[in-house]
């Protein structure tokens, strides 16, 4: 008699434990891969949070044109599939440039005093970013053949220097009013967007309003652009 209870409540022990296990209970692993995917869903959204406000900062949150030095450009014009060639000749696609902020200035290959005042804010506005520098690219368009003066190459290191005819060039960059497309100061976005334009005669003191313009549109995209492109030192001047 003891031995049957025994073997009774063995029995029952093992029908218990059959009973609640989840294979053998499709609605309790339904229910639980449920709830892993969610947990995981939120996890994702959690990791893809800080991308996604900096995103809609950037491009749906923006600042009044009024607040910032520089003048937005609407609507936002993408890099053009337009071929420049580097100093040594070999061709470059202008959309290889994406995936940095281009600061970008126009002139031809004579650069005249204020080609080479841009050139210099150019490299310093770059260095002043601290950290932030590898963001930036500054990069000069020149629109004509001119040979370019070897006193300058060896400021221009860490410059991309690209040139293409001012008739392609004028496609997407363009001056405000009756300027000259050498007046300003462009500045494209790592999707290759150019978004802004900086305004005349920037003296030094102007020269940290640019600055700031600058970090504040890196500082809203801190999350999805990168740091440095690979193809960019292969477009770096050389003596």
């Amino acid at each position: 008699m003891q031995e049957s209870s025994q073997e009774k409540s063995k029995g029952s022990f093992l029908d218990m434990s059959v009973h609640q296990s989840p294979e053998a209970n499709p609605e309790l692993m339904l229910a639980r891969t449920k709830s892993g995917r969610l947990k995981m869903l939120i996890v994702l959204l959690l990791c893809a949070a800080p991308v996604i406000a900096s995103y809609i900062t950037y491009y749906f949150i923006r600042p009044d044109g009024r607040l910032n030095y520089g003048e937005l450009i609407e609507p936002q014009k993408p890099i053009p599939s337009l071929m420049a060639y580097d100093l040594n000749g070999q061709a470059v696609n202008l959309q290889t440039l994406k995936d940095q902020w281009l600061l970008i200035s126009v002139s031809g290959g004579g650069c005249d005093s204020q080609c080479q005042h841009h050139l210099y804010l150019q490299r310093q506005l770059r260095e002043g970013l601290g950290k932030d520098k590898d963001r930036v690219d500054w990069l000069w368009l020149v629109t004509d053949d001119v040979a370019i003066d070897p006193t300058l190459l060896p400021a221009l290191q860490s410059a991309t220097v690209l040139r293409i005819p001012a008739k392609e060039l004028a496609t997407w960059l363009s001056p405000k009013n009756q300027n000259q497309l050498s007046d300003h100061l462009y500045l494209v976005d790592p999707i290759g967007n150019w978004m802004m334009r900086f305004p005349m005669q920037i003296d030094m003191k102007n020269a940290a309003k640019v600055k700031k313009d600058i970090e504040k549109v890196l500082r809203s995209t801190a999350s999805w652009d990168n740091e440095g492109r690979p193809s960019a030192s292969e477009n770096k001047t050389s003596k």
